[in-house]
């Protein structure tokens, strides 16, 4: 390997989230695509707006690429809109994976952030997280 190369080694962050049927959780069939995230929730996990994601549907088995867009925060909302939307139904619990570039030396140092949300989609495990930066009441 080169000087400067960029190489991919488990460098996966992500967010374990239960779509549960409550108010806010939906899915928007009339929609171009995406997944809705809560802003603060995707903050947790570095998600930019508009990035790419892949998806694992854990109820059955389905994998997809898309897109996040925020939505409102403290909402705890998790939507699936358009064709995304026929991949999943409301209560299936789903993985949310984003994927970087590191150099050698930064995959080495890399340390995912992983986030495990309850059925309401609040924070109940964090790991890769400094303790400073942890949520509270975790």
């Amino acid at each position: 390997m080169g000087i400067g190369e960029k190489v991919r080694r488990n460098a996966i962050d992500h967010t374990e989230i239960e779509n549960s049927p409550r108010h806010g959780d939906r899915r928007e069939l009339h929609y171009e695509g995406s997944l809705t995230i809560s802003s603060d929730l995707a903050g947790l996990v570095d998600l930019r707006e508009y990035e790419k994601i892949l998806v694992g549907n854990l109820n059955n088995g389905q994998r997809f690429e898309t897109y996040v867009i925020y939505g409102e925060p403290q909402k705890g909302l998790i939507e699936l809109n358009g064709a995304t939307a026929h991949l999943g139904k409301i209560g299936d619990r789903i993985t949310i994976m984003n994927f970087g570039s590191y150099s050698a030396e930064e995959a080495a140092k890399h340390q995912p952030r992983i986030f495990v949300l309850d059925e309401n989609n609040r924070v109940v495990r964090q790991e890769g997280i400094e303790p400073s930066l942890k949520v509270v009441g975790e």
